[in-house]
């Protein structure tokens, strides 16, 4: 299974929504929360080219955010880039 990798920030709704998404679904991810470090954000801004949080990532693949992410697990695009 690929790691993922949540990006939060706190007080985001949509970060808690996402992380019970995964939960829910026993998806084990790793949060790296950027509450605090404006460096990060902008790293990671030009890396994926989103400036919202949360970004979801399975490996180097940027999934999305909340909205995204749950799409792909309802298409089974989430599951299938788990198992590659």
């Amino acid at each position: 299974m690929r790691d993922v990798t949540v990006y939060t920030t706190e007080g985001c709704g949509f970060c808690t929504r996402v992380k019970m998404l995964l939960s829910n679904r026993g998806i084990e991810f790793r949060e790296e929360n950027l509450a605090g470090k404006p460096d990060a954000v902008v790293e990671l801004s030009e890396k994926t080219g989103m400036m919202t949080l949360p970004q979801v990532l399975v490996g180097s693949i940027l999934i999305g955010g909340y909205d995204e992410t749950a799409a792909a697990a309802a298409s089974g695009m989430l599951a299938d880039l788990l198992a590659d």
